[in-house]
């Protein structure tokens, strides 16, 4: 694998274990496409480092398990903001 994949996984990685944050908050972040991130953080990853892999793991499941709750709290506040 090229370096500086190898080096932009490992950033990814280790900023979602950090931070908790979602696959769509990290590309934000580093400017770099949801698709790219997804597949670093769940294919790249489990071959460079096994242990941060679980702890990514474990943060992304996270976020997909409040994922609808999330969605309805936006909806929520998006029809408060209109009423106003």
């Amino acid at each position: 694998m090229w370096n500086y994949i190898e080096e932009r996984v490992l950033k990814c990685a280790e900023y979602i274990v950090e931070t908790g944050c979602t696959v769509r908050a990290c590309s934000a972040h580093f400017s770099i496409s949801k698709s790219t991130v997804h597949k670093d953080v769940s294919e790249r990853l489990k071959y460079i480092d096994a242990d941060l892999f679980e702890r990514v793991r474990e943060v992304l499941n996270l976020n997909l398990s409040e994922r609808h709750i999330r969605g309805g709290i936006a909806t929520r506040a998006k029809y408060e903001e209109k009423k106003k």
